[in-house]
């Protein structure tokens, strides 16, 4: 087998791809990148030394960044689910949305993680502080954009998806999303119930403890 996957199952965007690959049955090999897999950790730093994961390869073809490898993965290993749209404005609008979890979500959440990890110059209070307010615009935008929609862009799963799932998750774990949010609380569960994500979330589950604001009971 050609095609691996190097990356950590408790990471939000190694799940991104994992669902991605899981969507479409596509075979590959998964190499963890921890302290257990020294000879994992050296191939993938030799081949992606800028610390990033995942990382996907294919024989002697190095792919990184979520997006970017799950659209590769559209177009050399294509499944029945097409995550990407083939009429360009409808991609376009699922390349914004990929974006905007990305973005507005995941990197909202991650201030509050990285403060508590001490890699930011701010306290762990000032960091959630932070993230929740910026969680907090997302989240209101996103209860109005979801409106008469089963999946983030339409009626389809689709590579935007693949960005909420992680994002909404760890985000809610941060800040749970309010009650008054009834149609994004309602996609989350719509999300974490679907096999692909449930099986990502599943492979993460004996990390939880990883963390660092203390995973809730609960998911």
């Amino acid at each position: 087998m050609s095609l691996a996957l190097y990356g950590h199952p408790f990471s939000s965007y190694t799940q991104k791809a994992l669902i991605a690959l899981y969507e479409n049955e596509t075979p590959f090999a998964f190499r963890s990148i921890d302290p257990e897999s020294a000879a994992n950790v050296a191939e993938w730093l030799r081949r992606w030394p800028l610390r990033k994961f995942p990382l996907l390869v294919d024989g002697e073809r190095d792919v990184a960044e979520t997006s970017i490898i799950i659209e590769y993965l559209q177009i050399v290993y294509p499944g029945p689910r097409l995550l990407l749209p083939t009429d360009p404005m409808a991609a376009l609008e699922v390349r914004f949305l990929d974006r905007f979890f990305d973005l507005h979500v995941m990197e909202a959440m991650q201030v509050a993680v990285e403060a508590k990890l001490g890699k930011l110059p701010i306290k762990s209070d000032e960091g959630l502080a932070i993230a929740t307010a910026r969680l907090e615009r997302a989240y209101g935008w996103l209860e109005t954009h979801l409106a008469g929609r089963s999946w983030a862009a339409g009626e389809h799963f689709t590579l935007a998806d693949c960005a909420a799932a992680p994002s909404l998750f760890y985000a809610d774990w941060t800040y749970q999303i309010p009650g008054g949010y009834p149609l994004l609380r309602a996609y989350r569960a719509r999300l974490l119930a679907r096999p692909s994500v449930a099986r990502a979330v599943d492979g993460g589950r004996p990390f939880r403890s990883y963390f660092p604001l203390g995973a809730p009971d609960r998911d």
